[in-house]
């Protein structure tokens, strides 16, 4: 099992940065009044060092503190389920593995060692599970690390040293919080700096402000602290909603029902993909299956545990509790009330003729690549990597690079009033369906009818990835074989021995043949792609072939060299395969 140990030394920012000048006959002069100094020691001071901190509460799910944030890269087990964290969007998943069961015991253990990096940007190496805990109870719930977060410094910014007559020793151009954090960290208290205004500062909703002294420096941070919720409780479900906040939320775009549970009673089937709409004025209305709208009201009132949600109906008798909201983020919402009831709904922030051009539109303008695709329950592994194009007049086309598949397409509403993709490709029963859609991103489609077990995601690929520095080198490199497999590992069995002597061609046309001694044995289908949840991807699709079906994945890209490219996935029971290529 590997192990990631990130050692990073830090060299002196001061060493580097700050030009001292020999001779007082040298020293520059300062634009403005040099009355505009400031002690290390001030209460300026602190402010823009607790601004300039480093924020310890993104990663809470994973250390408990927000005073402290682990630094990539590290392995933990989720529920039993081995991760490799490398960026903050991987947190995502350790919350979705502890978000599919609601009344389990979520245990997440981590590799050790594995390093911290405190607010002064500092590095602890812990050794254990003992030690971590013992300093994430030092970190105070509700906001004990002290940082700012509601306001940002705009770099670069210029500073100047003094001594004690006030006479300018130095100047030094930090770009980065951890550059101004570690400058004060190396002062004396009774030290002497100045700043170059004016000064830009970002707020937390975008805004930007100028500021011409010291004194509206101070103002403005020491205005900034209580603006917005820094989220520095421990949890990571960022439940923290004032009214304004959790009202918005709330009414901006409409839910579709996902689960409901009343008095122990399981009615999701009943319920399921009704539509509700929220109103600023306290309305709510509902759609059902059929199209049938009941009306509603909903209020909110807040407590210490969370916002309670009131709905009342005359006829939606299920619906009416005062619900706990116990989490809600950017497209789901859960209700919990005692005695066994529950709702969760999705946000749908997709429908209309304006969404319906806009979806068509979106479609044209690029292949997509079926990363994942599952009907009625199975997953279609054959068809992973295939491409779709979706051209004028309704014609689609499905693609392995060497065989191409014809059909037709078009966007609409379905009988749910839900934005859906219907495709209809005879010989491809697989991918013909009337499929919702649930997430529309960027780069990546989501579709899925849960109560069926139909889902096809789908990623965005323009002029090949063309455009993509590392794609485009990561494929170039496999280009240059041929090559042979290092290693194949799924969880502690070595499986490496089924691929002696196989020889790996990969050929443009997202091709990639197999030989043992020049004679072919199979061929297949591969792709270098970036996922935007999940970063660069290796795809690989040998799914007709007995010997090799089981490579076939859409691998995460770990480690990449001249020779060598090392791949890794989870499989859904949370075996953790390896992969490693080396170049002959």
């Amino acid at each position: 099992m590997k192990k990631f140990i990130n050692n990073l030394v830090y060299v002196g920012f001061l060493a580097i940065s700050l030009n001292f000048i020999a001779c007082q006959s040298e020293f520059e002069e300062i634009n403005g009044d040099q009355q505009e100094t400031i002690t290390a020691n001030s209460s300026t001071a602190e402010l823009i060092q607790k601004t300039s901190s480093n924020d310890g509460s993104f990663d809470n799910i994973v250390d408990g503190a927000s005073c402290f944030a682990v630094q990539f890269p590290y392995t933990v087990e989720a529920n039993g389920i081995e991760i490799i964290i490398d960026s903050r969007e991987d947190l995502h998943t350790i919350e979705e593995i502890f978000d599919e069961l609601d009344d389990d015991v979520d245990v997440l253990n981590f590799l050790f060692p594995i390093t911290i990096t405190l607010a002064d940007f500092s590095e602890i190496v812990i050794e254990n599970k003992e030690r971590l805990i013992q300093l994430a109870e030092e970190c105070l719930e509700g906001g004990g690390d002290d940082d700012i977060e509601c306001i940002d410094f705009v770099y670069p910014i210029t500073l100047f040293t003094f001594d004690i007559n006030e006479q300018q020793t130095g100047e030094v151009l930090v770009e980065s919080d951890e550059q101004l954090r570690k400058f004060f960290e190396e002062l004396d208290e009774n030290d002497l700096i100045s700043i170059d205004f004016p000064l830009t500062l970002k707020k937390f909703d975008g805004t930007e402000i100028v500021v011409d002294s010291n004194g509206e420096l101070a103002m403005a941070l020491e205005n900034a602290k209580d603006e917005c919720d820094e989220d520095d409780d421990n949890d990571y479900n960022d439940d923290d909603f004032d009214e304004e906040r959790f009202d918005f939320c709330l009414t901006e775009c409409p839910w579709l029902v996902q689960e409901v549970v009343r008095d122990n009673v399981n009615n999701t089937d009943q319920y399921f993909e009704y539509l509700m709409t929220f109103t600023e004025d306290g309305g709510v209305t509902v759609k059902d299956r059929a199209g049938n709208v009941l009306n509603g009201t909903w209020s909110a009132r807040f407590t210490d545990h969370g916002p309670l949600l009131t709905l009342e109906f005359d006829t939606l008798v299920d619906f009416n509790l005062e619900w706990l909201v116990y989490e809600i983020g950017e497209h789901t919402i859960k209700l919990y009330a005692e005695g066994g009831n529950k709702i969760i709904m999705k946000q749908l922030c997709e429908g209309g003729e304006t969404d319906i051009s806009a979806l068509r539109e979106i479609l044209k303008e690029c292949e997509w690549i079926i990363k994942k695709v599952i009907n009625q329950g199975e997953e279609i592994e054959r068809l992973l990597g295939y491409e779709f194009k979706f051209m004028p007049e309704g014609l689609v086309t499905l693609s392995n690079g060497i065989s191409t598949l014809e059909g037709t397409w078009e966007v609409g509403l379905n009988s749910e009033q839900v934005l859906s993709l219907l495709i209809t490709i005879q010989d491809e029963p697989g991918v013909s369906f009337d499929w919702p859609l649930r997430d529309l991103f960027d780069t990546r489609l989501r579709f899925e009818v849960e109560a069926t077990g139909h889902e096809l995601v789908l990623l965005r690929v323009c002029d090949d990835s063309a455009g993509d520095g590392d794609v485009t080198e990561i494929r170039n490199i496999m280009l240059g074989g041929p090559w042979n497999i290092a290693l194949y590992q799924e969880g502690e069995m070595d499986l490496t021995s089924q691929f002696v002597d196989m020889d790996f061609n990969f050929s443009t046309m997202h091709q990639v043949e197999v030989s043992i001694n020049d004679d072919p044995i199979a061929a297949g289908l591969w792709r270098i792609l970036r996922d935007s949840e999940e970063g660069l991807k290796f795809y690989i699709n040998f799914d007709t072939n007995d010997n090799l079906g089981g490579l076939t994945e859409d691998w995460k890209i770990v480690e990449v060299s001249s020779s060598r490219i090392e791949l890794r996935n989870e499989s859904g029971d949370g075996t953790l395969e390896i992969l490693v290529f080396e170049k002959l």
